[in-house]
């Protein structure tokens, strides 16, 4: 790994650990080092209306960052919005170069910001450790590219694929731990969304419950949910799904959390909206027919016509496999 990789892979990190608190802005990491790679400072993206993340770092560098490298996830800004350009703050900075991991498909950078950086002189450098950020930034690239959340769909299932027995019971399909670890993706999530249908026979309340947490996602529900349901309040959506994306993509929405009913989870697949799956199997059976399953609906016709993805990872989490599929 050369250096650029590994502050790449730092900045990574450290932006990683701001998902919660830069939403809706991009969880930015920025790292200043010296050419032997010596780490000066390392910074993530303040919450909103407070200061990016290479202008954290380059605040604590201090004079120390003068002829030095920026390492920075995204492309700086190079227009004022809640704070001022970091590319002008960059420049002031006197850093010798800046590397880059991906552009920014926000509008109102797009390239931008690293051409203001070049014209004024400085050597940058775009693309290291590309992968990585683009897989850690991947709902806010996604939403400033489509104007659309991603949309990942979760569920729950027993080996031979069911959500619940023939009686409706599904507590509990997985362990503790797997239980634990949808709640994290629950709280990497800025919207849950469930069928009406779901609200009526379990009233969920679709929140987080993690130790710390107290960030709650926005509650969705297609249909109608009671006043007095658990999951109020709630946005109520009736009709086209696509609408209802570019509605919640509007209101700043970058990762929608699709939990359910198995029909309202065949419809996303069917209308091919589905970014992430991600499934947790219990090493249990049901062993028939009458259970629930996870999909219900009219599906391909043919094995020619199924729906082909790439393994992301396969993952123990307590007795459960946790198995995450990109389409």
């Amino acid at each position: 790994m050369t250096i650029d990789e590994e502050m790449m892979a730092h900045a990574a990190a450290v932006g990683r650990e701001a998902r919660h608190t830069a939403r809706p802005n991009p969880w930015v990491g920025a790292v200043v080092a010296d050419e032997r790679g010596t780490v000066l400072a390392s910074a993530a993206t303040e919450p909103p209306g407070e200061r990016h993340a290479e202008v954290v770092a380059l605040d604590a560098a201090g004079p120390a960052a003068r002829g030095a490298t920026l390492y920075v996830t995204l492309e700086p800004c190079a227009h004022t919005g809640r704070t001022p350009p970091c590319t002008t703050r960059v420049l002031a900075s006197g850093v010798a170069r800046v590397v880059v991991g991906v552009l920014d498909p926000d509008h109102r950078v797009s390239g931008r910001g690293v051409r203001d950086l070049r014209a004024a002189g400085m050597q940058v450098d775009v693309g290291t450790g590309a992968s990585e950020v683009r897989d850690d930034l991947a709902p806010y690239l996604h939403h400033r590219t489509t104007g659309r959340p991603l949309v990942v769909l979760k569920w729950a299932a027993t080996l031979d694929g069911r959500t619940a027995a023939a009686d409706g019971s599904s507590k509990w399909v997985t362990s503790e731990a797997a239980r634990l670890d949808a709640h994290q993706l629950r709280a990497d999530s800025d919207a849950v969304l469930v069928g009406a249908g779901t609200v009526r026979r379990d009233d969920p309340s679709l929140t987080v419950r993690l130790d710390g947490f107290d960030r709650q996602p926005l509650r969705v529900v297609l249909g109608h949910a009671a006043a007095t349901a658990k999951v109020q309040p709630c946005l109520e959506f009736q009709g086209d799904l696509v609408s209802m994306l570019e509605d919640l993509g509007e209101r700043g929405v970058l990762q929608l959390l699709v939990e359910g009913g198995a029909r309202v989870a065949h419809d996303f697949v069917a209308a091919r909206l589905v970014d992430r799956y991600v499934a947790y199997v219990a090493p249990a059976l049901l062993g028939g027919d009458d259970g629930s399953p996870v999909l219900a609906g009219v599906g391909a016709p043919s094995i020619a016509e199924a729906l082909r993805g790439r393994f992301v990872s396969v993952t123990r989490v307590g007795e459960d496999l946790r198995v995450e599929v990109a389409p």
